[in-house]
């Protein structure tokens, strides 16, 4: 028991550290960034001009070919580690404030962020390494792949599910609000409090309609037996594109994309760290 007392206590301090706390406000920063970029990349699908792959790595590739950008994308994978570091440390020992049930839930959401910035964190450690390929072909390939192992195909469709049902719980995040409790909303000012409100509401409601739609088309890929539908976000984009009226409303999703980046930009300053 006092193993587990001690470890729960250093656990909490390197949660309080003052230097992971400025890392992870960095991490919110290139977060955005990441996210801006991506806005502008489903702006490009929009209007059907060829760039980089709709998602979070074009962006990063677009941001490495720039000068300086291996540099910057280097500090934007230390920040994103960082940010990972911090929410496994809450999904592990943080959220002290809550009480049951709820409590739980904000653990839970930790640990599913912790994934999340770890899977960026590396994602932009392998664009500086110049070793990220396109990543909607390696997913294509990795879906492929697993369609012809036994099960396989069932193993992409519960991708997909899990997928689409995160796209549709960031959806309910954003429509109830839910971000403003982890703000120093008290630190803001009326005006400033509206604005990160919008923002939050608009770019939660967007990725989760973007990854709502790259879910439905796994599951798709899965059923029938078509890893050229399985392009993650980037295949999400294209597809609400050719819709009808889909050039509209992907330019309403990238301006949504693009409300999220700069709401992380608010995050840096203002998020309960």
């Amino acid at each position: 028991m006092s193993l587990t007392r001690n470890a729960e206590a250093t656990a909490a301090r390197t949660a309080d550290s003052r230097w992971l706390e400025l890392l992870a406000r960095a991490g919110f920063i290139g977060y955005g960034v990441v996210h801006l970029l991506f806005a502008w990349l489903a702006l490009q699908i929009a209007f059907g001009k060829p760039g980089e792959n709709g998602d979070q790595s074009g962006a990063l590739r677009t941001i490495a070919a720039q000068p300086l950008g291996r540099t910057l994308v280097a500090l934007i994978a230390i920040g994103l580690l960082a940010m990972a570091i911090w929410q496994g440390l809450e999904a592990a020992v943080g959220h002290r404030v809550e009480q049951g049930r709820e409590r739980v839930w904000e653990r839970l959401a930790s640990a599913g962020r912790t994934l999340v910035y770890l899977y960026f964190a590396w994602t932009a450690f392998k664009v500086f390494k110049d070793a990220g390929s396109n990543s909607a072909d390696q997913q294509e390939a990795l879906t492929g792949k697993l369609m012809t192992s036994g099960g396989g195909r069932l193993v992409v469709g519960l991708a997909g599910l899990v997928l689409a049902a995160i796209g549709v719980g960031l959806v309910i995040y954003g429509l109830v609000k839910r971000f403003e409790k982890h703000l120093k909303t008290g630190e803001m000012s009326p005006k400033t409090h509206t604005v990160a409100r919008r923002l939050g509401i608009a770019g939660y409601v967007a990725k989760g309609v973007a990854y709502g739609i790259a879910g439905v088309l796994i599951v798709v890929a899965a059923l029938k037996y078509d890893p050229e539908k399985a392009r993650g976000l980037d295949a999400a984009l294209h597809t609400l594109r050719d819709q009808s009226y889909g050039q509209a409303l992907l330019v309403l999703v990238a301006l949504g994309i693009a409300a999220f980046g700069t709401f992380c930009l608010f995050q840096s300053r203002y998020r309960k760290v």
